[in-house]
């Protein structure tokens, strides 16, 4: 009796809040490649609104709208990261990047210029700003690739409790992450804040900025791979 009373409140809670997860799966889609399949991550987002209804505990202080969108996405986040559908060549690509700048960077003690980029790889600049454009297209450069979920406000809300050595390296990574945005070019710390903080998508930040859809993705990459540099002490 009492397990039929409890699945009859999960079925409502899940009912109730299905259009969370379509809200949620079109507002992700908007940020990622045509190749990404919204079905995917509906059905994906369908699966966290169920777990989340089954572990939620109103004692620990968050509403369920709110625990259930962080599970959902979690949910879809980890449904992009099984089908990782970049080639090899463009995580190469990235790593090369990433060295190119870290060496130009530590040897001048200032941003690294896109010239001196294009020069240490050996290539051209038109070679260069299509190979942002691919790890963009790709989405390989996700704070995933910085060693931090961009869900990891989830981990309060997580089952676990996490360690105070955890919660200690995770407090010192943030504050690390923050000083090298800080010390970002201008115009890609404010791409940055302007897709991560206020979830603007590559065309609405191309308006605010007066620039094109495709300028924006080479600068997001650019930026992601000079924090990826500058964050070398975190990165594994």
């Amino acid at each position: 009796m009492y397990d039929n009373l409890e699945n009859a409140g999960h079925d409502k809670l899940v009912t109730q809040y299905a259009p969370l997860v379509k809200r949620i799966a079109y507002h992700l889609k908007a940020r990622l490649p045509a190749t990404v399949i919204v079905d995917d991550l509906l059905q994906a987002g369908m699966i966290g609104l169920l777990e989340a209804s089954r572990k939620y505990d109103s004692n620990q202080g968050a509403s369920f709208e709110t625990y259930a969108g962080i599970r959902i996405r979690g949910a879809m986040l980890d449904e992009l990261r099984r089908n990782d559908w970049a080639p090899k060549s463009v995580h190469r690509k990235v790593r090369d990047i990433t060295k190119a700048i870290r060496d130009i960077e530590s040897r001048e003690g200032r941003d690294a210029r896109d010239d001196e980029v294009v020069a240490a790889l050996g290539i051209s600049r038109d070679e260069y700003f299509k190979t942002l454009q691919d790890i963009s297209s790709h989405r390989v450069m996700s704070w995933d690739e910085l060693g931090v979920d961009e869900d990891s406000i989830g981990h309060a809300l997580s089952d676990n409790r996490p360690s105070v050595q955890a919660e200690l390296e995770k407090h010192h990574f943030k504050q690390s992450l923050s000083k090298a945005i800080n010390t970002l070019p201008e115009r890609e710390k404010m791409i940055v804040a302007l897709y991560y903080e206020s979830e603007l998508n590559l065309r609405e930040i191309g308006s605010v900025l007066n620039v094109s859809e495709s300028r924006i993705s080479q600068l997001l990459s650019q930026s992601h791979i000079r924090l990826r540099a500058r964050m070398r002490d975190w990165i594994t």
